[in-house]
């Protein structure tokens, strides 16, 4: 019998898997420059082991839940629940013939995610505790500024932020109709900075809405509203372009939210093309693969921001050395405070995991989400 049979004689097994989809509208139209969309599909995968459950979820399409029914679950199932690791290695070992990308990569990200909040419960640890915490508090920014919003919309949201929980960071979305009303993006920029402040960081997210040049144009026209973070300026594949940007401007220049495994990350870092790498857990292949992103890009002496699914994030984001902050999407932060007893304030600018709550610390409020589960 090898060790790791003898192992997993005494260690709890992984007995069921339950996956659930909802789908729930927006508050308000919500688009960046590239895309529109009325609401948001949420897969919600619960693990359970000795009668302890641990919760993960991705914002994917729907078909993620099949994904992990039918195929994660074969190499899940009746395993040790502790090995977190070898989990994921089996995961990803079992998809190679049908590839990573995509909603495989988003089912594996919410199974991941899911085995860790398990493994802290059962030892009864907060889950940054057991991953190895290095701060208390995780910075965050607000990010919300959808070019669907009016300028009244925008202000309120923004003010919200600012001036009303001391978020001294903001994210709004340009890039509007394919980078095709320039003018119309200044003028949202401008009343940004008019809202918020003097004091307050201004960031800006093109969705890869622009060309190389018209992206550099536009930061250099925006120079008096002092930008200081610009996400995906061109298209995250068009790694010369970042790069290209990057150099032409002061800003710093942000991507990597589509990031699917190690390879991806360290060509960005390889390229130069970014001074702060983004990471999303519910894509890239949840907990173990988020570390393992941020120690590549700390070894290019980048620095790391997670991408959207704050609650999610915050524990593995107090687990990183290298994290510049936590993105505190409008749309994910308001849909994790509808579904979960325990979601984390923002206020001042951080949040706390707290140490005295086992896992990620977060109780799904099963009836009061029921309208929206479709499967």
């Amino acid at each position: 019998m090898t060790a790791a049979q003898l192992r997993a004689r005494d260690d709890p097994a992984i007995e069921a898997i339950d996956v659930r989809v909802y789908v729930v509208p927006t508050d308000a139209p919500e688009a960046d420059g590239t895309a529109s969309w009325d609401s948001t599909t949420m897969v919600l995968v619960r693990v359970l082991s000795d009668g302890v459950v641990g919760t993960g979820w991705t914002y994917g399409a729907a078909q993620c839940a099949d994904i992990v029914k039918d195929t994660l679950c074969r190499v899940v199932l009746h395993r040790s629940a502790l090995d977190t690791s070898e989990r994921f290695d089996d995961m990803v070992v079992r998809v190679r013939n049908e590839g990573r990308q995509g909603a495989i990569g988003y089912a594996i990200s919410a199974v991941d995610s899911a085995l860790w909040d398990l493994k802290a419960r059962l030892l009864r640890l907060p889950l940054f505790r057991l991953m190895g915490g290095v701060r208390d508090e995780v910075p965050v920014y607000g990010s919300g500024g959808f070019t669907s919003y009016s300028d009244e919309q925008q202000s309120r949201q923004l003010g919200g932020w600012v001036h009303g929980q001391d978020i001294p960071r903001v994210k709004i979305k340009i890039g509007e109709d394919w980078g095709r009303d320039v003018e119309h993006d200044l003028d949202r920029i401008h009343k940004a900075r008019v809202t918020i402040g003097d004091e307050a960081e201004l960031f800006v997210d093109a969705n890869g809405a622009y060309s190389r040049k018209e992206a550099v144009r536009v930061a250099r026209r925006a120079a008096e509203d002092r930008l200081s973070w610009f996400e995906e300026p061109v298209t995250s594949d068009d790694l010369e372009g970042l790069r290209e940007v990057r150099d032409a401007i002061d800003a710093d220049v942000a991507a990597g939210e589509y990031g699917f495994d190690l390879p991806y990350f360290r060509r960005m870092c390889e390229a130069e093309s970014v001074d702060c790498l983004q990471v999303d857990a519910t894509r890239c292949g949840g907990y173990t693969e988020f570390q393992r992103a941020a120690a590549a890009a700390a070894s290019f002496s980048l620095e790391v921001s997670a991408h959207c699914a704050p609650n999610l994030h915050a524990h593995v984001a107090a687990t990183t050395p290298n994290l510049r902050h936590v993105e505190w999407f409008h749309d994910h932060a308001r849909i994790e405070r509808l579904f979960f007893e325990g979601a984390l304030d923002p206020s001042g600018g951080a949040v706390h995991p707290d140490p005295a709550l086992a896992g990620n610390g977060l109780v799904l409020r099963e009836r009061d989400v029921a309208e929206y589960r479709i499967a």
